[in-house]
């Protein structure tokens, strides 16, 4: 009795889901693949995108941060260019390489997610 009550609250959950553009015809193709041989197929893809979905979205914050950061060294560097500073200018110069190296790491990082993703939606179709 409870598993039939179970699967009603998640065909009615599904429905909505499906109603409000959250579900569509990939999430089907989704669905026909999972079988007795792998029961929890969509459950484990379902996982997989939740957490890299997460991921990216953390290193994408993480990036802009990285991006406001080279921005705010190149203006350091500029003001230190427009005085003649020219230690100001070397001091500028390696906080930009650095902040442009770690933005390029996790711009790297994501282009990585990003692949895994296609991998997993290619595998679904």
């Amino acid at each position: 009795m409870a598993a039939v009550a179970l699967k009603e609250q998640l065909a009615s959950l599904m429905d909505s889901m499906y109603q409000e553009g959250l579900l569509d015809e990939q999430f089907q193709q989704l669905q026909s693949l999972q079988d007795e041989t792998n029961p929890c197929f969509v459950m484990e893809v379902v996982t997989l995108f939740c957490d890299d979905a997460e991921r990216i979205f953390g290193e994408l914050d993480k990036i802009i941060v990285g991006a406001q950061n080279v921005k705010l060294a190149c203006i350091q560097f500029r003001h230190s260019l427009e005085d003649n500073d020219r230690e100001g200018c070397l001091r500028a110069l390696n906080v930009v390489k650095r902040e442009y190296l770690h933005l390029r790491s996790k711009l790297e990082t994501m282009l990585q997610l990003e692949q895994r993703i296609q991998a997993y939606d290619k595998q679904k179709n």
